[in-house]
């Protein structure tokens, strides 16, 4: 027995090294950390913190979107008047040609 332990190399005196961990043993397997602290309790002071939160960002939501919306009305608005003198230009054009045709019976020789 004596003459075992002399043969024997430092690296056989080590433990052997853990199994590898997979997906399945580490989910059966909690590590130490995790055990030694407890779940968190139920806090409800948390939960009220957590509601005015939702609440702060629901108004914060809703004062963008009203924004947003004023901008595109201002956007629409800014763009029907750039539209308007096109439109107004060429429609009284029109219709000055028009009456002129309309208001001869005949039509005029051209010189």
């Amino acid at each position: 027995m004596a003459e075992e332990e002399e043969n024997l190399t430092p690296l056989d005196l080590l433990p052997p090294p853990p199994p590898p961990k997979t997906l399945t043993t580490h989910l059966k397997d909690p590590s130490p950390a995790t055990t030694s602290t407890p779940p968190p309790q139920f806090d409800p002071s948390r939960m009220i913190g957590i509601i005015k939160r939702k609440a702060l960002i629901k108004d914060l939501a809703a004062a963008y979107h009203t924004e947003c919306l004023a901008y595109c009305r201002e956007l629409l608005e800014l763009q029907k008047r750039k539209n308007e003198p096109f439109l107004n230009t060429t429609a009284t054009e029109d219709l000055r040609k028009e009456a002129l045709r309309s208001s001869s019976k005949r039509a005029k020789k051209k010189r």
